[in-house]
């Protein structure tokens, strides 16, 4: 069986999930967030610029359904994961979440510190340019759009930046600085964000990271290392 064929075949056969974006808890109450989630349910929603019969974000969905508490989602992720997290804690960084202002300079040396990643960075990415974030404090737990950082003595050597939305938390931009990749800052961030996750977003059902189907085979053994595998979704803008 050629890889593509089994590909498609995986699309349809993959769980079937609904996932409820609660819009109506901030419709009408914070326009920030109304409108970054109305945005989000139609991108998602938007025809396969390959496949028109399909939505964007139907099939392959990258998603962890996320258990009560971190420590069974820790025990979920393979053992490769759990010791790069440990690696990192024994070198001194910690994850936490940070004012994304308070750390542009920061950002802008991670992102200039690979010219090639799963592509070719963008020249302003190569630059080091880096926009102010102007985002509003969110009114409800429900909706919000958190960064998280992985820091040692101050300087920041990861980051990501994550869209709540109701049942959804999808990692939507991520990112560690080259030279300290060795040290599993990134596989940390991931653990970190799971965990805060648990403890402050109450909602949240569903922790994701982009598309699985598409993606090369590095990218998605990379996935399936925390826990993020292929899901059809049915999306509710609720």
């Amino acid at each position: 069986m050629s890889s593509r064929l089994k590909e498609s075949l995986n699309m349809f056969t993959a769980p079937r999930v609904p996932v409820n974006l609660m819009y109506g808890c901030v419709q009408g109450k914070d326009a920030f967030y109304a409108r970054v989630t109305s945005e989000f349910y139609r991108e998602a929603m938007r025809r396969h610029s390959k496949f028109p019969l399909i939505r964007r974000l139907q099939f392959g969905v990258a998603l962890c359904s996320l258990p009560a508490y971190f420590d069974e989602y820790f025990m979920m992720v393979e053992a490769a994961a759990r010791r790069n997290f440990k690696k990192a804690e024994r070198n001194g960084y910690r994850v936490q979440p940070i004012n994304f202002n308070d750390y542009l300079n920061d950002i802008g040396a991670i992102r200039a510190s690979a010219e090639v990643r799963q592509g070719a960075m963008p020249s302003d990415y190569l630059a080091g340019t880096v926009q102010a974030c102007a985002n509003p404090q969110p009114q409800t737990s429900t909706h919000d759009y958190p960064y998280f950082g992985v820091i040692k003595e101050g300087k920041l050597v990861a980051y990501a930046g994550v869209l709540i939305a109701g049942e959804l938390a999808m990692v939507e931009h991520i990112l560690g600085h080259a030279a300290y990749q060795a040290d599993g800052v990134v596989p940390m961030l991931f653990i970190g964000i799971a965990n805060h996750l648990l403890g402050h977003y109450p909602a949240v059902r569903y922790y994701g990271y982009g598309s699985y189907f598409g993606a090369g085979e590095t990218m998605r053994r990379f996935k399936r290392k925390f826990c993020f595998t292929p899901h059809r979704v049915a999306w509710v803008l609720g």
